[in-house]
């Protein structure tokens, strides 16, 4: 059996960024509320009048990659791409993406999983390339969140959050034993869907453009139980942490970089205690760019591999926890 391994990273963000300066001048919040909050101090938005789109982002992300990778469009045998805010209700964000650069007529997979997308994306890149069926997967985690936030005081607690980007991974076969993905782990929950949702207009409403769910505070917008998605989450990271560990009999200690997903600054560190993680070895960077859901990760991997925190044969584990609720780890050797 084939072993799959990322040989390509790259990440964009649009240029607008948007500081909580910004926001509070929108909203009754104040930079210190913020940073105290989320720890967030800035995030990318996307601009209109440049003709931003999810899949835009998702192309640049992409080419960046693909050219690390030493690989062109053609070579690619399958698009896995992660979102919350695809482009259109259908066709999915992959099949633009594939008609905006040079593929191949092949199969685009749309993985809905939130702030899990991109470590669901990984692990399906995984399994297709495990069996043999394909050798090169592109895996996308593409979002513009800041199209539909509620930047009244009924939102801020959400708003303040969230930020726009792309990161794209490569993976391709290898027979070099004991590399690459290691394993990979997912779960759902769903019993708590609607604790961090957007629940209006939905399939199933009786009227999709009713204005009420339109207004500040509606269902239009994103809603959040922030301490309960707060207790989940720094219950379920570490149980993926264990998880990624115990399958591959590995000691916390063992791994050379720990890569969460980007949902606030308090899970992170809180996540970071537990396993006594010493700031070098996790990367945080929700300062910079917000919660960028399935484009968290593959940020931060990018970040942290142009920054040389990532050597030849280095430990590196993934982990995630969003809506769903799911969550989600994998366990590399670099």
């Amino acid at each position: 059996m084939k072993q799959s391994k990322i040989i390509g990273l790259g990440f964009y963000v649009p240029e607008n960024i948007v500081t909580n300066h910004d926001l509070s001048q929108k909203m009754n919040t104040t930079n210190e509320w913020i940073v105290e909050r989320t720890g967030i101090n800035q995030r990318h938005y996307y601009s209109p009048e440049n003709n931003d789109t999810n899949y835009g982002f998702g192309v640049k992300a992409s080419e960046i990659a693909l050219k690390r990778a030493n690989l062109e469009a053609k070579d690619i045998d399958l698009i896995v791409y992660a979102t919350l805010s695809p482009d259109y209700y259908f066709p999915g964000s992959g099949v633009l993406l594939q008609r905006s650069m040079d593929f191949r007529n092949i199969a685009a997979i749309d993985v809905r999983a939130q702030c899990s997308g991109f470590m669901y994306g990984l692990s399906i890149a995984d399994q297709f390339i495990k069996t043999g069926m394909y050798k090169n997967v592109l895996v996308v985690g593409s979002e513009i969140h800041s199209s539909g936030l509620d930047y009244s005081d009924e939102g801020r607690h959400v708003a303040v959050i969230f930020g726009d980007g792309a990161g794209a991974a490569v993976l391709t076969a290898t027979d070099e034993k004991n590399k690459g993905i290691l394993s990979s782990h997912l779960h759902s929950e769903g019993k708590y869907a609607e604790d961090l949702a957007i629940l209006y207009p939905n399939s199933h409403a009786k009227d999709k453009f009713d204005p009420n769910e339109q207004k500040a505070g509606g269902k239009f917008y994103p809603i959040m139980n922030g301490s309960y998605v707060f207790k989940h989450a720094v219950t379920r990271m570490p149980e993926a942490i264990e998880e990624a560990l115990n399958a591959n009999n590995l000691k916390a200690e063992e791994v050379a970089l720990y890569v969460p997903h980007q949902a606030n600054d308090r899970i992170t560190q809180t996540v970071q205690k537990r396993f006594n993680i010493p700031d070098e070895k996790i990367v945080r960077n929700i300062h910079n760019y917000g919660n960028t859901t399935a484009a968290s990760i593959p940020i931060a991997l990018t970040e942290a591999w142009e920054a040389g925190r990532i050597k030849e044969n280095d430990l590196v584990c993934l982990f995630a926890f969003g809506s769903g609720f799911t969550w989600a780890s994998a366990m590399i050797r670099w």
